[in-house]
């Protein structure tokens, strides 16, 4: 992939998304919403369809189909998001894979055509950097997607991204644990420093899925790791988690921790639509919804932005 073909998105360096200058965004203004997505998946579909998600990603037209209905759909809202978030598992294909190359030229075609005032902002997940990430998968998606993890304030309100699956098996990348580990409690003592108006994570594996307290399991952080992370988050005044990876609608709340599980843009788990979350922030809550991509198509939510709004 060409620097020419990756360089129409702004891309997370140097751990901040240049997309929002810091000097402008620091102070709160008035109520905004954003838009998260999680796993387009490119590739998933057809493999989940025939059992065997290991080889058969050969196929993705689907996902390129609710892929562009969700950007057309974003396209239409008025006002527009602060940003659309995509947390993570963009593509199927595992780093040295047959069809990666493939589904990451197509789902990138895709996204080219959102409303350039709209921002996008990448989180990784597990199939884009493995199960068991190493140094160099790693920096491969960094060249095709930008920095795995990193900071960035909108209108007073900070927002973490982070690298879970580094969370999940870090034992080929210690010292890249590390690294992100170190940097997130500097990010975290600032967040509780400065008093923002809000602290957001995104991250694709959920801490939880339902409970804080539940067992360990392919879709959440195992549980030392995630109370670890709970206790950062909650000393540190993050009002809320959002990520991807079930496939299904799901979430809970621990200690004014509201972790939000969104269910997939592709191939659905259990019995959840496609579709993507609005997400309202306003000067006292955090307010979000799931919608459908077809009602977001045909019926448009400003009368849900205006009364989420004035929740406040």
């Amino acid at each position: 992939m060409s620097e020419d073909e990756t360089d129409v998105f702004s891309r997370a360096r140097g751990r901040i998304l240049d997309a929002f200058p810091e000097e402008k965004e620091l102070q709160w203004k008035s109520p905004f919403y954003f838009i998260q997505g999680a796993d387009p998946q490119f590739g998933l579909m057809k493999a989940w369809a025939l059992g065997d998600c290991s080889n058969c990603g050969d196929e993705w037209k689907e996902e390129i189909r609710l892929t562009e209905q969700a950007i057309q759909a974003i396209n239409k809202l008025d006002p527009k998001p602060k940003f659309f978030v995509l947390c993570g598992d963009l593509v199927h294909a595992m780093p040295g894979t047959l069809w990666r190359e493939n589904q990451t030229k197509d789902l990138k075609k895709v996204l080219k055509d959102i409303n350039k005032e709209i921002p996008l902002v990448f989180v990784s997940g597990n199939h884009d950097i493995g199960n068991v990430p190493t140094a160099e998968a790693i920096d491969e998606y960094h060249q095709t997607w930008g920095d795995d993890y990193f900071s960035f304030w909108v209108g007073g309100v900070l927002f973490l991204v982070l690298n879970s699956q580094l969370y999940v098996d870090s034992s080929k990348c210690p010292n890249l644990k590390q690294a992100q580990d170190q940097w997130l409690d500097i990010q975290l003592a600032m967040a509780k420093q400065r008093k923002c108006k809000h602290a957001i994570v995104f991250q694709h594996i959920p801490l939880f899925l339902k409970n804080a307290n539940e067992e360990d399991d392919y879709f959440n952080i195992s549980k030392p790791v995630r109370q670890e992370l709970m206790d950062k988050f909650i000393d540190a005044g993050i009002k809320a988690v959002f990520s991807g990876h079930y496939h299904r609608n799901a979430g809970g709340v621990c200690n004014n921790l509201d972790m939000v599980v969104s269910s997939a843009i592709g191939c659905q788990l259990g019995e959840d639509t496609h579709g993507l979350r609005v997400v309202v922030v306003t000067a006292e809550k955090i307010i979000h919804r799931y919608y459908s991509l077809n009602k977001l198509s045909n019926e448009g939510i400003e009368k849900d932005l205006l009364g989420m709004i004035k929740q406040e």
